[in-house]
């Protein structure tokens, strides 16, 4: 009885939110979240009302199809999801604990990496210059600088590279340390990003014991994506340099798992303790949509990321025409 009640309520809060869009499209046309207007204006500009209208329709209808297995795996998960997905087009979206605050793991490199590009377009920054990786530098977790010699020089566009590629925890270190925090958290003022922060550095565990963690929320993450792909992440050449690096992504264990190869994928995961998320952006012949799944389960990393894949395919076949 308790599943049904959750999946009752699930189905609840999932109708009203999509009243909101009809209502939003008849007078502005461009989706559901106040601060992205703007942006969805940018990417739905190549088609008129009537045909936005018919392909919201079309999502309606397919979601209709697909709903129930997206709510019950939903309401059956041992843990807690937040999630949005967004149609770019249409404005379509779907929200479950949006605004919940995560650790963001590796998800807080997106943002990380705008704030670089930032940094060397105000010439605080010399992409070129080299770095040397030294001894102090090693921590451990994922990337491939650890598997590197001491001594080694890379220079700062390639550990922006390999700090979201890779999701390179030395790399992001190193670029924290040559900001600053106080930089970045500014950057993440500039984005609109009110929740997320960064408050220590990768696999900085001492820190976290003392109550300094990194958050952000699916909500976030999402409008965060959103504007890399419609160019207002601060610039347009921000903006294209973030989505190129973000369609460079080597993990791919989780939103473009269970994909056909027809889709490609611009995304960045996160994991740690107890946390699990992909947020990335899916081009697609049927149209391209932004999601964001951010989880917190005691179940493992590997039910974890199997259910972060199989959200993901469902949604995807939202978008199938």
């Amino acid at each position: 009885m308790e599943g049904k009640a959750d999946l009752k309520r699930l189905k609840s809060s999932v109708f009203s939110i999509f009243l909101l869009p009809i209502i939003l499209l008849v007078v502005t046309p461009y989706g559901i979240f106040p601060s992205s207007a703007g942006s969805a204006r940018a990417s739905a500009g190549t088609l008129s009302f009537e045909e936005r209208m018919l392909l919201y329709s079309l999502r309606q209808e397919r979601w209709e199809i697909n709903s129930r297995q997206i709510l019950q795996r939903l309401s059956s998960f041992h843990g807690e999801v937040g999630l949005v997905v967004k149609d770019l087009k249409t404005g379509w979206t779907f929200l479950h604990n949006d605004e919940v605050l995560f650790p963001a793991a590796s998800l807080i490199k997106i943002p990380i990496m705008v704030a670089c590009f930032k940094a060397f377009q105000e010439g605080l920054l010399d992409l070129n210059e080299k770095y040397v990786l030294e001894r102090k530098d090693r921590v451990s977790g994922s990337g491939i600088l650890r598997r590197m010699r001491n001594g080694r020089t890379f220079n700062y566009e390639e550990l922006i590279d390999y700090m979201v590629s890779h999701s390179d925890n030395i790399a992001t270190n190193v670029l924290i340390e040559k900001l600053g925090f106080d930089y970045i958290n500014g950057i993440f003022r500039e984005l609109g990003l009110k929740e997320t922060v960064l408050n220590r550095k990768m696999i900085d565990f001492k820190a976290r014991e003392n109550g300094l963690e990194n958050y952000t929320s699916a909500r976030e993450m999402a409008e965060l994506l959103e504007d890399i792909y419609s160019g207002r992440a601060l610039t347009p050449e921000i903006s294209e340099r973030c989505l190129k690096i973000l369609k460079e992504q080597k993990i791919n264990d989780r939103l473009p798992r269970y994909l056909p190869r027809e889709a490609m994928v611009a995304h960045k995961t996160g994991l740690e303790r107890e946390v699990c998320h992909d947020a990335g952006i899916v081009f697609s012949p049927h149209g391209d949509y932004v999601i964001a799944i951010l989880v917190r389960t005691w179940s493992g990393p590997l039910t974890a990321k199997n259910f972060i894949a199989r959200l993901s395919s469902y949604f995807y076949q939202v978008f199938k025409s």
